[in-house]
């Protein structure tokens, strides 16, 4: 049942910020009687929606859920009250909410009516799935996943900068997935210039992430493709460049550090943020301990030198290196796409 909970919450992938993937299966003499999902904020939470579906099946029954009913009021009324009301007698959760406004008190709640809890069935895969919620509130910022694209040799460009195509189309494909998953894809003032990008979904269905550039002194061009856009600034950018952004539908925020420009992102209620490049700007948030995971798609082929993931010289040693864990591969078409955790 966890199973099916948990498949059911990731329906809403990329829609639901800046609240939790949620499912709810409600079981009845071993049948489901209710199921649901959160789709999305102000949207019906997924125990509400299972409890509307079961309607007087729900007295006596067991809600199966991958993360702790909440207990306080914010767009839609708490579901541990509905829970109690509609006479669930047990609920099986993956795991605690780290919200704050929750952590334990939906489960003591629900205690405190009588309702056998249980937590931790499928805690690993509940925390897998709700990552990019977990990081924003316990550390109060997105979770940030890096992602580029090299060859065997180590170029994500030649060193004129060309980068087109390091990867082949499957992989190009997966990033579009990635777009469309996360609340936000960013970018340096570099890769503007360079590359002109649109940083759209293209090659699969989904919306469109919020686009962010890092443009200290506000250089990105006014027919820049990635436009209307959030702009994050320096406090010296130029007045004059500020407004000619913001005339062509440009938000423009002052937060120049990677910290700064979480913080914007995090008070938007971006849970998850794709860093697309450039280098320098890979550099700076690796730096400052803002990169959570990465992504990398491995090309079969050499350019003997070229433009590395990240610039400047990096650690003195090997034993410096930051170790990657859950480390996965898989091909796509004639690349690996590599995932790991910071």
């Amino acid at each position: 049942m966890m199973g099916r909970v948990l498949r059911l919450a990731a329906r809403a992938a990329g829609h639901t910020a800046p609240n939790p993937l949620v499912g709810a299966v409600l079981v009845q003499n071993g049948q489901v009687v209710g199921e649901g999902w959160h789709r999305g904020a102000g949207q019906p939470h997924a125990e509400a929606a299972a409890l509307a579906q079961a309607g007087p099946g729900a007295r006596g029954a067991t809600l199966y859920v991958n993360l702790e009913p909440c207990n306080h009021h914010g767009r839609t009324p708490p579901c541990t009250d509905a829970l109690i009301a509609a006479g669930v007698t047990r609920v099986v959760a993956a795991m605690e909410d780290p919200d704050p406004r929750v952590r334990g008190k939906g489960f003591e709640r629900l205690r405190a009516a009588g309702i056998d809890v249980s937590v931790g069935d499928h805690a690993q895969q509940a925390l897998q799935l709700n990552r990019w919620y977990v990081t924003s509130r316990t550390r109060n910022r997105p979770r940030v996943l890096y992602k580029w694209a090299q060859t065997l040799d180590g170029a994500v460009a030649t060193a004129d900068g060309d980068a087109r195509w390091v990867s082949g189309p499957q992989a190009r494909r997966q990033v579009h997935r990635l777009r469309a998953q996360l609340d936000a894809v960013l970018v340096g003032i570099g890769t503007v210039l360079s590359d002109d990008p649109r940083l759209t979904v293209r090659h699969t269905r989904g919306r469109d992430p919020l686009r962010v550039v890092a443009d200290r002194d506000a250089r990105t061009p006014l027919r820049a493709q990635i436009l209307p856009a959030l702009v994050c600034v320096g406090p010296g950018a130029p007045p004059e460049r500020v407004r000619a952004l913001e005339s062509c539908g440009a938000t423009v925020a002052v937060a120049a550090t990677p910290q700064e420009i979480l913080a914007a992102l995090h008070q938007r209620g971006c849970l998850g943020v794709l860093l697309e490049g450039g280098h320098r700007l890979a550099a700076a948030f690796l730096a400052a301990g803002c990169i959570d995971e990465v992504a990398v798609a491995l090309a079969p082929s050499l350019v003997g030198g070229g433009i590395p993931p990240f610039a400047g010289p990096g650690v003195a040693r090997m034993a410096q290196a930051l170790p990657l864990r859950d480390l996965r591969v898989k091909r796509l078409g004639t690349d690996l796409w590599i995932t790991g955790m910071m």
